[in-house]
């Protein structure tokens, strides 16, 4: 980091400095916007909301947003002046346009960001793609959207807004909320007043098809993860092939730096180990080899027949294990199999006490820790008759790196960005704008003060409070944690300081707190719950010009830091509550020798001079340079947590890859389960693939694709010759049939044709020629199979259509929970493989280079798999059934990494269901809804699905 730095003021130094150049170009097109001004403040109400018509007739006709650009900042400024007495600063105009171009702009505090989002949000949605606004938090988002949405609603714009709790909304100016005894809608908080009016419960789905969508990072990056869960394409809430248009991050720093290392996971409870597993295990014992199962060594597999599959059928009660456990259930008990007859003990593993350790096959030694992969490990514990560890499922996961360097466009806005400018540019390839201020910056930012230790630092803050009081200064202290607060706060009370403590304990009460934080000789005590974000009014709320007034001769708010935080952009928050929009506000941080971040990197040396120059403990040290030490100190963590981020994302990047494969071909699926076996949706257009897939037109052409593979692949392997010149061919005829065997049945003349094909010569022409004949002979036999299958589909339903539904929708059940279970049983072993792989580095090898090399080998053992798994069902399931849902369709899911939602939003959950008179409704009422067309009565938990497609509730 110090390099590039260095190199950047070289660079600057002989070609000037990037973000001055790119502000004079954005200044260049403010004065196009302005001279719009007078012109679109003498059209009507009526003229202006036809902007938007007439911007996106204008864009079908080849105009592109940039040509737009001018017409639709003077729309937007012009009605925001109509609406909320707000005017777009020029300087907010250069903020806007930097977003719009996908940059991040920073901006200080209180240089209205929220309104400066307005300015791209609505020129972008005029694409119809949608557009995505990401806060920090559903507070945020609600009141985001509903601040800004009667400007977008004014304009013809649908708003849509993502809570937590599966709550959305959509903005109506129209919407009243119920009356409530909530503190939060009746106590006056000012920017912190919870607002549910304006706001009318809809469906998520509804909510993404909104021209703009308000919600966090996590409600997006979910219903990301469980789109790619879902059984069908309408049940899919975010737009199919839309969803990752344009997105517009609020406090970018905080989602793209803070959390990037925070992964989203979606998990269910994985089953309870045990009895299974052992049941399992004793059934594995009492199969015979060939007649039950069929053990290759040489591909280390072992393949159940229909003789030993109805072994298990018996013995577990079921009439088709295909049917009733699922390829999850098949899956382990062939992981019993395997374990039973091809893991030996003492050889392959040891079993010390009550654990199966794995031996290492090429060094002989113990892998302590190391499991076997996809139930494998558990199987032979239950083998061993030992405890088995039970292993939690992820179903789904990724990280806010990944979720949001998949969007088209990308931008943002920050108070604090600049200093996290490489890591930006590095990893998002986004540019950081520093936009100026609207008017001169008054904050007077002193020196930091140093103490010895932090009684005296805890003194000299006490003795600063009163002082500021004195002077009727309201006064905000900073500290890093909520121990360091309590501790803080506990010296202040037994100084008999009165003051306020906000921190994660109280949180509830953040409003009524920061409402009144800004009043005369206020003195709030807060963690980082009071920075990003807050608004701290001068003077308090309700608003009294005169005491603010006050509050400004007496030096505005004053920011006292008690420690500096391992990042800048923390402690440039903290002092961007102080002098907003040009008001007065000071700012200082005292900092003692035992204070974390100066105990690591200068601490003990600086202690040691103060004490040799006898220096009192209560006498500060108050230098820049001191000052310019610890944000030296500041860099170098910086730029530790940078490298740790970049480092995970290397990682990551080859999951992220092998995810896109996933669930591109799990989303092919879908499209194609429609009856008619097109592509759903598309209107006969192309479908884009995944590299490795072919395009298909129906489920039937994907399933048979499979099918073929895996007969090419069996063929092959078996009848492989050992060099290119003569035939020394291992032609194993009857291992290719026993294997075919366990995919369909042969009658005992099939068995004699199909063993009687071999090399009609030594050469390897015939060598191909013979093979060509054994696949084209195996092609036959399992068109013909599937043909009887779907005769006896067909023959199960009273008309071809329910017969045709039903086939299709067997194909994708098939396909579906094969790629689901095993994509999750894989989660499961690259987790393991990315905990071990920095042992890698002791053998003097690359960790991540050894990563990729196993994660490629495994994903294609995965893709092989799952290819497999499909192909031995298909055959193997009855006819007119209902399959098992797949490990996707648990109503167990948990999500991980959300954060907690404001109770007031679980009380508004049962309010989505009520009808025009305010009553509830229930499930067994009936309701009528419409489509536009029709309408039909029926019961409304009937209707839900026909509301969750887009009917509408209308009685």
């Amino acid at each position: 980091m110090a390099s590039s730095k260095a190199f950047k003021a070289i660079y600057e130094k002989v070609f000037g400095n990037p973000n001055d150049k790119t502000l004079q170009r954005l200044r260049a097109r403010v004065g196009g916007i302005n001279v719009l001004e007078d012109q679109f403040a003498k059209l009507s109400d009526e003229a202006l909301k036809g902007k938007t018509a007439e911007f996106k007739a204008r864009l079908e006709k080849g105009e592109t947003l940039d040509d737009l650009l001018p017409e639709a900042f003077a729309t937007v400024r012009e009605v925001a002046k109509r609406l909320m007495n707000m005017r777009h600063y020029d300087v907010q105009l250069i903020g806007g346009m930097a977003i719009h171009s996908g940059k991040i702009a920073e901006m200080r505090t209180g240089e209205g960001k929220t309104l400066v989002a307005t300015l791209p949000t609505y020129l972008n949605a005029l694409a119809g793609k949608g557009v995505h606004v990401i806060t920090v938090n559903d507070y945020l988002a609600r009141r985001d959207a509903v601040w800004m949405g009667m400007v977008y609603e004014f304009l013809g714009l649908s708003v849509g807004i993502i809570q937590g709790q599966r709550v959305s909304y959509r903005f109506d100016s129209t919407a009243k909320v119920e009356e409530t005894d909530s503190e939060e809608t009746t106590v006056d908080l000012g920017s912190f007043k919870v607002e549910y009016d304006n706001l009318r419960p809809i469906s998520r789905k509804e909510a993404y098809e909104c021209d703009i969508t308000y919600g966090t990072n996590n409600e997006f990056g979910f219903d990301y993860l469980r789109d790619n869960m879902v059984q069908e394409v309408s049940q899919m809430v975010m737009r199919p092939g839309e969803e990752m248009h344009f997105c517009i991050i609020d406090e970018i720093d905080s989602i793209l730096i803070d959390e990037a290392r925070t992964p989203l996971i979606i998990s269910a409870p994985a089953e309870e180990a045990g009895d299974q597993y052992y049941q399992f295990a004793r059934l594995a014992t009492q199969l015979t080899e060939n007649e039950d199962y069929n053990v290759d060594e040489k591909l280390r597999s072992a393949t159940l027949t229909d003789g030993g599959i109805g072994k298990f059928e018996q013995a577990l009660g079921v009439d088709n294990i295909y049917v009733s456990g699922g390829v999850r259930t098949v899956h382990h008990i062939e992981q019993a199999l395997k374990a039973e007859v091809l893991f030996k003990r003492d050889k392959d593993y040891v079993v010390e006490g009550d654990e199966v350790v794995i031996i290492d096959e090429f060094t002989g030694r113990k892998m302590p820790g190391r499991r076997y992969s996809q139930g494998l490990h558990q199987a032979i514990e239950a083998k061993e008759g030992v405890a088995i560890k039970r292993e939690s499922r992820t179903l789904a996961t990724i990280t806010f790196q990944n979720l949001f360097r998949m969007y088209d466009k990308l931008g943002g806005m920050t108070g604090t960005a600049a200093t996290e400018e490489e890591e930006f540019r590095k990893i998002y390839s986004l540019e950081v704008i520093v936009i100026p201020t609207n008017k001169p910056d008054a904050r007077l930012d002193h020196p930091d003060r140093i103490y010895r230790t932090d009684e005296a630092k805890f003194k000299a803050i006490g003795q600063e409070i009163v002082a500021r009081r004195e002077k009727g200064q309201p006064v905000l202290i900073g500290t890093i944690s909520v121990e360091k607060n309590e501790e803080l706060s506990s010296y202040l009370q037994a100084q008999g300081i009165a003051h306020e403590v906000l921190n994660a304990k109280n949180h509830e009460r953040e409003g009524e707190i920061i409402a009144q934080a800004g009043r005369p000789g206020a003195v709030t005590l807060a963690t980082n719950i009071a920075g990003r974000g807050v608004d701290i009014k001068l003077g308090g709320v309700p608003l009294d010009k005169t005491v603010e007034q006050q509050v400004l001769d007496a030096g505005g708010l004053f920011v006292l830091g008690s420690e500096r935080h391992e990042s800048r952009r923390i402690d440039n928050q903290l002092r961007g509550r102080s002098a907003r929009q040009g008001d007065s506000g000071e700012t200082q941080f005292f900092v003692s020798t035992d204070d974390d971040l100066m105990r690591i990197f200068a601490g003990d040396r600086l202690k040691a001079v103060m004490t040799r120059l006898n220096i009192p403990d209560d006498m500060p040290i108050e230098q820049r340079t001191i000052t310019k030490m610890l944000e030296n100190a500041q860099t170098k963590v910086e730029g530790h947590n940078f490298d740790i981020r970049k480092h995970l994302l290397q990682y990551d990047d080859v999951l992220n890859k092998q995810r896109t494969v996933i669930y591109t071909r799990r989303r092919s699926i879908l499209e194609l389960s429609d009856e008619s076996g097109e592509l759903a949706g598309s209107e006969g257009e192309e479908q884009e693939q995944d590299a490795e897939d072919m395009s298909f037109s129906s489920l039937k052409d994907m399933v048979l694709d499979m099918i073929e593979k895996e007969i090419e692949f069996v063929v092959s392997y078996h009848t492989t010759s050992t060099t290119d010149d003569t035939l020394e061919v291992n032609w194993n005829m009857k291992e290719i049939v026993e294997t075919m065997k366990t995919i369909f049945p042969f009658a005992a003349s099939e068995i004699t044709a199909l063993e009687s094909i071999t090399p009609e010569g030594d050469t390897k022409l015939a060598e191909v020629e013979a093979r060509d004949k054994v696949v084209t002979f195996l092609l036959d036999k399992a068109a013909t199979e599937y043909t009887k299958i779907e005769e006896k589909v067909l023959a199960g339903f009273a008309t071809p259509e329910e017969g045709v539904r039903a086939m299709r929708g067997l194909e994708k059940s098939i396909m579906l929970r094969a790629i689901d279970a095993l994509w999750v049983e894989y989660l499961v072993e690259i987790r393991g493989l990315r905990r071990s792989i920095g042992l890698r580095g002791y053998g003097q090898r690359d960790p991540l280079i050894e990563y990729k090399k196993e994660s490629f080998h495994m994903f294609n053992t995965l893709l092989a798999n799952i290819q497999k798994e499909v192909v031995y069902s298909f055959y193997k399931v009855g006819v007119g059934i209902q399959l098992a849902p797949t490990v996707m369709a648990s109503d167990k899911m948990t999500l991980q990494g959300a954060k907690k939602t404001n109770s007031a939003q679980g009380k508004l959950i049962e309010k989505k269901t009520r009808d025009a008179g305010g009553k509830k409704i229930g499930r067994n009422d009936v309701v009528q809804i419409t489509d536009g067309t029709q309408t039909k009565s029926l019961k409304y938990k009937k209707a839900l699905s026909l509301i969750e497609s887009g009917w509408k509730l209308v009685g």
